[in-house]
């Protein structure tokens, strides 16, 4: 039972947040699973009306330890939120659990679009998706604009936020206009590295200029298809004993579970859930064949193994609670990067050197493209919330294509919509990958995966858990300011 809201007590708050995540958690892993969920949606918040009230949030804004404080701002406002637009959240998942395109008498969901795209899909097949998807977000655009306009009306009159970009930067700290200026003008300067090599690349793939292809076109060949002949015959499950030079055992590390099968109803989109740290984390993966297993497996492995390497004796704000992911994404991006590089490739996979030239070169072509992609959103989410206009879905098609060089829909502007800038929170991890990666190679040299001593590092860099942000993690190991000069080099180096 929570205590009575006039005398919550900080250890009150912190569990009772903490019980609330976990038990939102438990249904998503559920949902991801495709089994049944332990409790119908409306039963989360059941018994905890008097928490979820601004009685508790006047309490929580008097801790004395900001940091402590605004991350359990943060965590009540997410689930005075989610209570609030649970109704709204569940009959919108209702009609996009059934929204297929119609490919030649094949019903292609919407959570199978990715997929399909990468390994099952045509040229021709592609364009009829693209055709079929316009309709139908069209007819689905009301649910997640009433969405937003729910959420937005809440976050202004309960909480007092001016607008959602005020409410990002209480929540993570981020001068997000100041990024906007810094990429909007990073994206200009690498315009000439990228278009003429991703215009290659386009025109060998699929005999046309990137300008006649769109987003579904860029799936596909950024999913790295067309390499899948080299990739070696090994289950994941055997490819990860590559932690062992790490000191790591997956399959004896505490708190980890794969479940790496092809269940049915299990999600196609592959999805670190974390509990509670360390305790129990998830990696779910439906395996489709091929280099993208590789990258999105490690990718969600460098989320679950910072987590289950999180010291236990950190308090519960700072095992469990933050505002950012940026820091776990950068980690995220180390280990899938390291999948592609050239030991890697070479020594751990037995490519030949020219293969491993060759995946490597595309791997690098394809990071700067997705980066870019990444940026492009945030531009165009920026625009969005700063216009107030969220209907208007003009702008972000213009900009994506401006940015990736292939034709986005204007009408699927809300649905790929990430909340709070996420898209920024990946731009961020990409450039501390980076830089953490030069560190590594800098002090272990060009091998430095296969060093025992980068387990030793990473583990003590994990057991801080989310005690530091993104910006204080890379102040506190003099990795000097976050920015992308270091990535850049690397896709000049491979690129030019």
């Amino acid at each position: 039972m929570v205590s009575s809201k006039a005398h919550l007590s900080l250890p009150d708050i912190e569990n009772t947040l903490h019980h609330l995540n976990y038990r939102w958690n438990l249904e998503a892993l559920a949902l991801w699973q495709g089994e049944k969920v332990p409790f119908e949606a409306y039963l989360i918040y059941e018994g905890y009306e008097g928490f979820l009230s601004l009685d508790t949030l006047a309490r929580i804004r008097k801790i004395e330890d900001k940091i402590a404080g605004t991350r359990l701002e943060h965590a009540f406002i997410d689930h005075y939120l989610q209570r609030d637009l649970l109704p709204h959240e569940t009959e919108m998942r209702s009609w996009m659990r059934g929204a297929a395109a119609n490919v030649n008498g094949q019903k292609i969901y919407f959570r199978d679009i990715i997929s399909w795209c990468q390994k099952g899909s045509t040229l021709d097949k592609r364009r009829i998706l693209q055709k079929e998807t316009g309709p139908l977000c069209k007819f689905l655009k009301p649910f997640p604009l009433n969405y937003w306009k729910i959420m937005l009306e809440i976050l202004r009159k309960d909480f007092g936020f001016e607008s959602y970009i005020d409410y990002c930067h209480a929540k993570k700290g981020i001068d997000y206009p100041r990024y906007y200026e810094i990429l909007k003008d990073f994206l200009q300067k690498t315009d000439e590295l990228y278009f003429p090599v991703m215009d290659q690349w386009a025109r060998r793939r699929f005999d046309r200029p990137m300008k006649a292809l769109s987003r579904f076109d860029a799936i596909n060949i950024l999913g790295l298809g067309e390499f899948d002949g080299l990739f070696p015959i090994n289950t994941m499950e055997s490819l990860t004993e590559f932690f062992q030079y790490w000191g790591i055992d997956l399959d004896k590390t505490p708190g980890l579970n794969l479940e790496l099968g092809r269940e049915e109803g299990k999600s196609p989109q592959a999805m670190c859930f974390i509990l509670q740290v360390p305790e129990e984390v998830y990696i779910l993966m439906k395996p489709e064949g091929g280099w993208v297993d590789l990258e999105t497996l490690w990718h969600e492995l460098g989320h679950g193994l910072s987590a289950v390497f999180t010291s236990p004796g950190l308090s519960i704000v700072d095992r469990d609670m933050t505002t950012s992911f940026s820091l776990s994404e950068s980690f995220a991006f180390l280990l899938q990067n390291l999948t592609m590089s050239r030991p890697f490739l070479e020594d751990y996979l037995g490519l030949s050197p020219a293969d491993a030239e060759r995946l490597y070169y595309h791997k690098v072509l394809k990071d700067l493209s997705v980066f870019r992609r990444y940026a492009a959103k945030f531009l165009a989410e920026y625009e969005m919330f700063s216009s107030g206009d969220l209907s208007n879905g003009k702008t972000y098609a213009e900009l994506m294509a401006r940015y990736t060089g292939f034709y986005y829909q204007p009408e699927s502007h809300l649905f790929d919509l990430v909340p709070e800038f996420y898209s920024l929170d990946y731009i961020l991890g990409w450039m501390a990958e980076a830089i953490i990666e030069k560190r590594l190679k800098d002090m272990l040299g060009y091998k430095w995966i296969f060093h025992s001593e980068t387990g030793k590092i990473l583990k003590k860099w994990w057991e801080k858990g989310n005690r530091y942000d993104i910006f204080r993690f890379m102040d506190r190991n003099d990795f000097g300011p976050l920015g992308p000069e270091v990535l850049l080099k690397r896709w000049q180096d491979v690129l030019n």
